[in-house]
C-alpha cells in the first residue's frame, strides 16, 4: 500500500498540471482573439457561481451538524 501514494501523487500532479496549462492556454489564446471582455465576464460570473455554492454547502454542513447535535461553539 505505500507504493501507492508514491505512485498516485506525481501522477495526479503531473495529470492535473498539464490539464491546466492546456486550460489556461485555451483561454489566454481566446482573449487574443478580441473576446477579452467575454472571457472576463465569464469568468466573474463563474467565481461568483463558486462563491455562492461554497457558501450554500458551508451552511448547509453547519445546520446539518447542528441536527446531529455536534457543538460547534468556539472555546
Amino acid at each position: 500500500m505505500d507504493w501507492f501514494i508514491a505512485f498516485f501523487l506525481p501522477f495526479k500532479l503531473l495529470v492535473l498540471g498539464t490539464g491546466m496549462y492546456f486550460a489556461i492556454k485555451w483561454h489566454y489564446d481566446q482573449g487574443e482573439n478580441g473576446e477579452r471582455g467575454a472571457v472576463l465576464r465569464t469568468g466573474g460570473k463563474m467565481a461568483a457561481v463558486f462563491v455562492l455554492l461554497l457558501v450554500c454547502v458551508g451552511l448547509f454542513t453547519f445546520v446539518l451538524s447542528r441536527m446531529v447535535g455536534l457543538d460547534l461553539s468556539f472555546p
